[in-house]
């Protein structure tokens, strides 16, 4: 038997409740993911991997002008010292700074593949090199300065810098995107020198609200250039909330090529698309018939882009062709923006524009403080050194003689001419040829020049006008060395109710949909006369004829309740056995097909349950947009009919498995969006068989069991109030269709 000893007092085992233990890991988790992996910082707009990746390199000397280094190497350094997690993410990170579609200034100059535009991924990192680029020597300068806290690395081993010196707003210039526990973040990239005259009227009118700044900055400016076509009201509200969005579209152009004849050339992608991916996405759009204006596509595409959009004829205008491409594919896409961001105290705040430029600046305010103070110490100890140097320099000789002759000479030195020890060991460390060497023009030369930068750095230091005077004069260098043209043009919000719908260019001719029961579905041109002479596979046969037109939709109700639309354009030809419906629609593989209409828009339906419920419903409401359909009715769909409208339905007949018949006004039942109905006819067992939908002047007819239809003339004898059991039908009569 083995007995089991209780912890010792203050061991590892912790008696708390499991929903406080969890709930406290949890949140650890949480705020560790948040704070050290998914936000950037508001100050240098950096995530913990990529502010490692380039301190890294900047401690291997990795500058613009140095030979550039295996991307192992570096990532060898930045795991080993500084990044406790695998070299994937890490290599990941260092080729989305190098790649000059994703970055609007890239930080890293990558030497080798490093992917491209097409989604093609970089070669390995021990096939690729890298070094800084002038922007990233701008995001570090200063950091051997003092300018920034350090903290410990992962194992105490060394320390890493808590947030770059940052010389320009790189949070809002490249931008960022992130997914924390709980929350996200967004940020689209904007043009460097808009972002610096932003923050000269900050730094001119402190007051000045984001719609001031929106004159300066108009917009994000994507590194794959494009056209922004959000409003300026939405994106005035995106910075001033930091919440929004903004639509891109690609760039195009209309490539005349004589007689009539044309084609679209789009010149540049949206932010973050594929192009072999759009290309196979367009592709498809033609395959499957879901772009009925475009005719072709390809990729002609070098060193710039040129994507190649043929249309299906040229009587339509390049505008419609667009537009519609627009709706149908990624050539049109909405970067989101969300501005969570990791204040400077480590909080996550969702900003707008003019805080992030707010806490740029201070963090600017903050290096330049502390880089003078690490100045003013070091120009201090000099100017006590050259002090010691002046007072040897009016007594050369006996300082010569007593550097040689006494066996104490500092003592002496101290002790005859008063320097401090400082003093005395830089005069002994230094040699007798250099003492001997000595000038008094240049020590005194040396001498005041620093003290008149010692007084400018105290003064500097002292004013806080004269600090944000040297952080406007920085920026507006860093603006001339970061110079670049605006890429993503600024248009109009477009209004794309204007245009009309590409359906409408869909010519309008007479078909047949045939629908077998093993649920293939074609159509025939024109109308088919003899549905004997149909082919279908073996074993399967005609289930549905419906007349329509190439322009109709199709509403196709299903015994789960669900109706669907399809497209008659979209229909295989009739020569073959066409293609599987479940292949155009999502529908359950139990569900069968229980009706197949072409599309009248302004009539009604009625909708049946086996369970006996139903309910009229509008059929422009049944209209689904999407493959899964639209949930109607909630039960088990029997029937889904048309109301007439020629003449117009009045009553409703309904027959049971228990062979009894009903019939009822039409005004009896609710018109419904959705739902399960009011009940038809009482069962005590079994449910509702069939139901018809009549006009009483007309009366309805009956199917027997040859298929032959007959007239009912008596029907008035079966008129109740609906949801009565009703009673036994004619001789023969089980269904009404």
């Amino acid at each position: 038997m083995t007995i089991h000893a209780p912890p010792p007092e203050g061991g590892r085992i912790i008696d708390e409740p499991m929903e406080t233990a969890l709930s406290r890991r949890y949140l650890a988790y949480a705020l560790s993911t948040i704070t050290n992996r998914a936000l950037p910082d508001v100050r240098d707009g950096f995530k913990p991997v990529h502010r490692r990746i380039l301190y890294a390199m900047h401690q291997m000397r990795l500058n613009p002008q140095a030979a550039a280094r295996k991307c192992a190497k570096v990532v060898g350094e930045v795991m080993g010292g500084y990044h406790p997690h695998g070299d994937a993410s890490i290599y990941e990170a260092l080729v989305r700074l190098a790649q000059d579609f994703a970055q609007r200034y890239p930080l890293v100059d990558g030497q080798g593949n490093f992917g491209n535009i097409d989604g093609d991924s970089a070669a390995a990192m021990r096939y690729t090199e890298c070094k800084l680029t002038p922007a990233a020597v701008l995001l570090l300068d200063g950091i051997d300065q003092d300018a920034v806290d350090f903290r410990p690395t992962y194992d105490d081993q060394d320390e890493e810098p808590v947030v770059l010196p940052a010389g320009f707003p790189n949070l809002l210039a490249n931008g960022s995107s992130g997914i924390a526990v709980g929350m996200a973040t967004s940020i689209p990239p904007h043009n460097v020198g808009e972002l610096i005259d932003a923050c000269q009227l900050l730094l001119e009118r402190p007051d000045a609200t984001t719609q001031d700044l929106v004159q300066h900055v108009p917009g994000p400016d994507f590194p794959t250039g494009g056209v922004a076509v959000e409003s300026q009201a939405a994106i005035l509200d995106a910075y001033e909330t930091g919440r929004g969005g903004v639509r891109l579209r690609a760039r195009w152009e209309t490539e005349d090529l004589g007689r009539g004849v044309w084609r679209i050339v789009v010149t540049e992608m949206p932010y973050q698309v594929q192009k072999s991916r759009l290309i196979e996405a367009l592709a498809d759009l033609i395959e499957h018939k879901k772009a009925p204006l475009l005719g072709d596509v390809r990729d002609e595409s070098a060193e710039d882009i040129r994507l190649i959009l043929e249309p299906k004829n040229r009587t339509i205008e390049p505008e419609m062709l667009m537009e519609s491409l627009f709706k149908l594919s990624d050539l049109e896409v909405r970067f989101p923006i969300n501005m969570n961001v990791l204040d400077a105290s480590g909080t996550p705040r969702v900003m707008g524009l003019k805080d992030c430029l707010k806490a740029f600046l201070d963090h600017r305010r903050e290096v330049l403080n502390r880089r003078s103070q690490w100045r003013i110490a070091r120009v201090e100890k000099r100017l006590h050194l050259l002090e010691g140097l002046r007072i040897v320099f009016l007594n050369l000789d006996e300082v010569i003689r007593i550097v040689r002759e006494e066996e104490q000479p500092k003592a002496v030195l101290i002790a005859r001419f008063g320097l401090t020890e400082v003093q005395a060991d830089f005069v002994l460390d230094t040699r007798l040829r250099q003492l001997a060497r000595l000038e008094e023009m240049t020590i005194e030369k040396e001498f005041n020049e620093l003290s008149e930068e010692l007084a400018n750095l105290k003064a500097l230091t002292s004013s806080e006008g004269k600090q944000w005077k040297a952080i406007s004069k920085e920026l507006e260098a860093v603006r001339k060395a970061l110079i670049s043209p605006r890429r993503t043009t600024i248009a109009e919000a477009v209004d794309t109710s204007a245009f009309v719908a590409p359906e409408a260019f869909i010519p309008r001719e007479a078909i047949t949909v045939i629908l077998s029961e093993r649920g293939w579905i074609r159509a025939a041109k024109g109308k088919v006369e003899d549905p004997s002479e149909l082919k279908f596979k073996e074993g399967d046969q005609l289930a549905y004829l419906v007349p329509a037109y190439t322009t109709d939709k199709l509403l196709v109700g299903a015994s789960d309740g669900r109706i669907f639309t399809i497209g008659a354009d979209k229909l295989a030809s009739g020569r073959g056995h066409g293609e599987p419906l479940r292949l155009m629609i999502d529908l359950d593989e139990k569900a069968e097909i229980v009706a197949l209409l072409a599309h009248q828009p302004g009539a009604k339906l009625l909708i049946a349950s086996k369970a006996g419920y139903g309910f009229v419903t509008p059929e422009d409401d049944a209209l689904a947009q999407k493959r899964g359909g639209k949930q109607v009715l909630n039960g088990e769909m029997l029937a889904m009919l048309r109301v007439p409208t020629s003449p117009g339905g009045d009553h409703v007949a309904t027959i049971g498995d228990n062979i009894k018949t009903l019939i009822f006004p039409l005004a009896e039942l609710p018109e419904m969006g959705r739902g399960k109905g009011v009940k038809l006819q009482t069962f005590k067992q079994g449910g509702l068989a069939d139901v018809a939908v009549f006009n009483a002047e007309a009366g309805p007819e009956w199917v027997d069991g040859g298929g032959r239809r007959r007239n009912w003339p008596d029907w008035k004898d079966w008129l109740g109030k609906r949801a009565g059991a009703g009673r036994q039908g004619p001789r023969g009569l089980r269904k009404f269709r």
